[in-house]
């Protein structure tokens, strides 16, 4: 329910005029989005032969090739059998590879090949894949539980493993399901007994539990652990993306799981979202604020994000593929149309007063240029609820990269404390 107090002044609905990232960037329509060419030159080409997002753990020999069949197929739809499919042949090659050094006892370049292998997945299945009321694309899922099996592969042989534990859904309500798939590591040698603090680590969109190693092996080297959980509507995620109340009842579920766990320190405890999920992250600081030191919002949209108007054009903007259909499918509508009319109101942390009660210590991470999640959204919480910390970086687009993380870090070690 809406957040009120007796005599009480009404909440603003603040709809801002003219966007901060300017007329001419929120009109522009970018190059990418006129086909799978244009896509690989003008957008995913140079991350690729860095092996920075989305090709992180992966390699640019595995990519050229499949870029290339697609050009030259002119296949153009990200959301396609042929697209997907276009993956498999590279990545069951580098599955095969990885096997076959893991034989021989060379678990590095194992785990090399098998990242390599969940990356060429990771592409495979974008833009998004739910099982929201029901699997969203077959091929996908297919990419998807490949990516689980070989990222598991390697994670396995890590130091400090990956484990895949299925937590019980108690507090499930509806059409939530009954187990919460959760990738869990912790810090290598802890002793019997001994607790360390964790993160809770809240993916987006289209980056799921295998797409975190690189944050998690920050987490690990402050002596942390990390629990990567996914979003309603995304992946296997349970709760019930329909519900606006559901993320509740998921954390709950999570949190009392961690503490009756024994490895965790529950007065040390950190949530951090990322795009997508940074909307769950500014939820979560409000709703369970006494579980967490704090959360760290990036790239998140919270209420301006649901506007008409920005929707229109954020399909047109940063993120490779329509932006609009994945978001109506996460959200539980039928159609674009539906979302657009409906979704402000039922899901806006404004609208049913959320961002107006007390939080925990929330930092808000962005680019000013964000073109899929307006900075609008996180500067609007200062006008809310309990004080807020951010740092935002001009002229950066979506999660202020690639600056963004140099502030996240240090500001975790200062609220974790420990």
């Amino acid at each position: 329910m809406p957040h009120s107090v007796a005599n009480e002044a009404p909440a603003k609905k603040a709809m801002p005029r003219n966007w901060i990232m300017g007329p001419e960037a929120f009109n522009r329509r970018m190059p990418h989005h006129e086909g799978i060419r244009a896509l690989w030159e003008t957008k995913w080409k140079f991350p690729c032969t860095r092996s920075l997002y989305p090709f992180h753990d992966g390699a640019y020999e595995d990519f050229e090739p499949v870029f290339e069949f697609l050009m030259r197929n002119n296949i153009n739809d990200g959301t396609s059998v042929e697209y997907t499919s276009a993956f498999f042949p590279i990545a069951e090659s580098l599955s095969k590879r990885g096997d076959e050094a893991m034989v021989k006892g060379d678990k590095e370049t194992a785990s090399a090949l098998y990242l390599r292998a969940a990356c060429v997945l990771r592409i495979a299945r974008f833009p998004y894949i739910t099982s929201f009321p029901e699997i969203s694309c077959p091929e996908k899922w297919k990419a998807w539980e490949f990516q689980k099996e070989v990222y598991m592969r390697a994670g396995r042989s890590w130091k400090s493993p990956v484990t895949e534990v299925s937590i019980p859904h108690t507090h499930r309500k509806g059409a939530d399901r009954n187990s919460i798939p959760v990738y869990v590591r912790v810090p290598e040698g802890m002793a019997e007994g001994q607790k360390c603090p964790a993160v809770l680590l809240i993916t987006g969109l289209d980056g799921y539990r295998p797409d975190n190693t690189v944050r998690c092996n920050e987490f690990l080297s402050r002596g942390w652990a990390a629990v990567v959980a996914e979003i309603p509507g995304t992946a296997d995620c349970p709760a019930d993306p329909a519900d606006p109340d559901s993320p509740d009842r998921l954390w709950d579920s999570v949190f009392g799981w961690m503490a009756a766990d024994g490895r965790f320190d529950m007065a040390h405890v950190l949530a951090w979202g990322l795009s997508a999920g940074g909307y769950y992250a500014i939820r979560i600081a409000h709703t369970h604020k006494d579980r967490l030191r704090g959360a760290i919002a990036q790239g998140a949209g919270c209420h301006h994000f649901y506007d008409r108007e920005w929707m229109d054009k954020a399909d047109g903007h940063e993120y490779p593929f329509q932006l609009s259909p994945a978001f109506a499918m996460k959200h539980g509508y039928a159609s674009v149309r539906e979302y657009k009319e409906g979704v402000q109101k039922k899901f806006s942390l404004l609208e049913t007063g959320v961002i107006q009660k007390p939080s925990c210590r929330l930092l808000l991470i962005n680019g000013t240029l964000d073109g899929l999640m307006p900075i609008e959204d996180s500067m609007m919480l200062f006008e809310y609820g309990s004080p807020k910390e951010a740092r935002f970086f001009s002229n950066a687009l979506h999660m202020g990269y690639p600056l963004a993380n140099d502030s996240v870090y240090p500001w975790m070690e200062s609220v974790m404390g420990v």
